[in-house]
C-alpha cells in the first residue's frame, strides 16, 4: 500500500453512517473513494450520500457505488475530504492542480469539518515551495490577466494541454499557473488582492480552513491538527 492509499484509507473512519459529505478531486481521493466504496458495499457504512467537486469525481464515486447529492439538495455537509497540493505548518493549502479549486473550495465552505489526505511530501515550509498556484480565470481577457498576475512577483502562464489549447475547468473557465520564486511570503496579502480582481474566479490559497490534515510518511501515518 503506497503512502497516499495509506492516508485516504485512514480517513475513511471521519466517515460515519448517515452522513452526507463532500468528495474532494485528484489521484489521493481516487484511492479513498474506491475505499468508501467498498465501506458501503460491505455494510460497514450505510445511508451515506456525498456532493462530489469535479465530473471525474463523479464518474468515480458512482463506479464505487456512492450515492450522489448536490449542495442545493443537501447544503450541510458533516465533513469534506480533499487532498491538497502543498501544506504548510499552519495547515494552510494550495490546492487545485487537479484542476477543480472552485467547487473545492465551494464545497468545503460547506462543511462541518474539512480533513486534507496528502503523503508527507506535500508538507512545505512555505507555501508556494513546491509547485504553482493554480487560479481558475474568467475566459475573457485572460492573457490580460496573466500580464497583471506577474506583476505581483511570479512567472505565470495559462495552463494549456499538450497541442497548447487552453484547458478548461468543468465550469468552463481557463486555468493558470503561477510560480513564486522564494514561494508566497504574504499568502493572506496575496489572497485579498486575488480576490479584489475583477475576471479572476478563484484561487487555489485554502487559508484557515482545513480541520485536520492526514500525512502518511514511511513511519505510519499521523494527524496534524489547527493550534497543535
Amino acid at each position: 500500500m503506497n503512502l497516499k492509499q495509506q492516508s485516504a484509507l485512514h480517513a475513511t473512519q471521519y466517515v460515519r453512517s448517515g452522513a452526507t459529505i463532500g468528495l474532494g478531486s485528484g489521484s489521493t481521493m481516487s484511492f479513498f473513494i474506491r475505499a468508501l466504496g467498498q465501506r458501503l458495499q460491505s455494510g460497514k457504512l450505510r445511508r451515506v450520500l456525498a456532493v462530489p467537486t469535479s465530473e471525474e469525481t463523479s464518474r468515480q464515486a458512482r463506479t464505487a457505488g456512492i450515492p450522489l447529492t448536490t449542495l442545493d439538495d443537501h447544503p450541510h455537509l458533516d465533513v469534506a475530504i480533499d487532498g491538497a497540493d502543498e501544506v504548510d505548518a499552519d495547515l494552510n493549502l494550495i490546492k487545485g492542480l487537479g484542476r477543480a479549486l472552485l467547487r473545492e473550495k465551494v464545497v468545503a465552505t460547506h462543511a462541518q469539518s474539512f480533513i486534507i489526505i496528502v503523503d508527507v511530501s506535500k508538507l512545505v515550509p512555505r507555501l508556494g515551495t513546491r509547485g504553482p498556484l493554480p487560479l481558475e480565470l474568467q475566459p475573457f481577457a485572460a492573457g490580460a490577466q496573466i500580464r497583471w498576475l506577474e506583476t505581483m512577483g511570479c512567472r505565470a502562464e495559462l495552463w494549456r494541454d499538450e497541442d497548447g489549447v487552453p484547458i478548461l475547468t468543468d465550469n468552463g473557465n481557463q486555468l493558470a499557473r503561477c510560480w513564486f520564486e522564494r514561494g508566497i511570503t504574504e499568502p493572506e496579502s496575496l489572497a485579498r488582492d486575488l480576490e479584489s480582481r475583477p475576471g479572476i474566479v478563484e484561487h487555489g490559497l485554502f487559508l484557515d480552513m482545513a480541520t485536520r490534515v492526514i500525512v502518511a510518511d514511511e513511519g505510519g501515518v499521523r494527524e496534524l491538527e489547527r493550534g497543535r
